[in-house]
């Protein structure tokens, strides 16, 4: 495992960066590490600026050291490669520039929320602060449990409907969309949403409805809607029709299954000219 291993001379203040590459040692019969000096980190920006390790003393102005003198040092690990590739990820399918347009002031805080949430998948919110210190992220910072509700709770209808338009201008020119709905069985008796209905996954508990709409070749989402668990398939087209036609995707062609039929959605389909194939 190759990793980027900081340490911290106490004498002199100044940071140093190595690669640290580990090997099993056949002899010892114990896991070793190779260490190769990369460079110092500059206090200020965070980066690591490249040096060969010679001369460091006079270089950066350290005291004389005397022989047989040993160094007290810090040792931090970071793990940056899963980081990388979400960030290379998130660049490809425009995520994180869409993120940026839509929250300037948060959306490395939101980043830095999602990533955890994936790697960490199901660990509560409340242990990101262990996971911060030893990831590389986005934010860069700690995000207490407090912090990350007010967060959420920033999140507005009109930032979710600006950046599912985003979102949505990046599939629906390049492929067909499908739109389903799903249940997600839930034990609450507090979310006004969650209510007994058509359970999917044939559980005898109350549900929550979750609509998406994804592309159908690349089966990236860009827009979902919570709805009560109590409300059918087939009384959800009219309100997914209103917000596509906020979401400048009033041209829409439908392919509907049995579940969406009912004459209710015909009559409205024909009466807003949407152009459908019912199964």
């Amino acid at each position: 495992m190759v990793a980027i291993v900081h340490q911290t001379d106490k004498r002199s203040g100044i940071t140093y960066a190595y690669r640290s590459v580990s090997y099993w040692d056949k002899e010892k019969k114990q896991s070793r590490a190779k260490r190769t000096l990369i460079g110092r980190v500059d206090k200020e920006t965070g980066k690591i600026v490249p040096t060969d390790g010679r001369n460091r003393k006079k270089k950066e102005g350290n005291p004389p050291v005397k022989r047989n003198t040993k160094r007290v040092e810090e040792a931090h690990r970071s793990f940056y490669g899963a980081t990388y590739l979400l960030d290379a990820i998130g660049e490809k399918l425009g995520l994180i520039q869409d993120l940026k347009q839509c929250f300037p002031n948060t959306y490395e805080q939101i980043l830095s929320v999602v990533y955890y949430l994936i790697l960490e998948d199901s660990t509560p919110l409340y242990r990101f602060e262990k996971w911060g210190l030893l990831h590389k992220h986005p934010y860069g910072k700690d995000i207490t449990s407090q912090r990350s509700s007010e967060l959420f709770s920033s999140i507005t209808e009109a930032n979710k409907l600006q950046f599912f338009r985003l979102q949505g201008k990046r599939r629906m020119d390049n492929e067909f969309c499908a739109y389903d709905t799903t249940s997600l069985s839930s034990y609450s008796e507090t979310l006004r949403q969650v209510q007994y209905g058509r359970n999917k996954e044939h559980d005898k508990l109350a549900q929550l409805n979750l609509a998406l709409v994804f592309g159908q070749e690349s089966n990236l989402p860009f827009y979902y809607r919570k709805l009560a668990g109590n409300i059918p398939d087939s009384k959800t087209i009219t309100r997914l029709l209103e917000e596509l036609d906020i979401l400048d995707h009033s041209r829409v062609k439908l392919v509907l299954d049995p579940g969406f039929y009912s004459e209710v959605n015909i009559n409205n389909l024909f009466k807003n000219h949407v152009k459908f194939l019912a199964a």
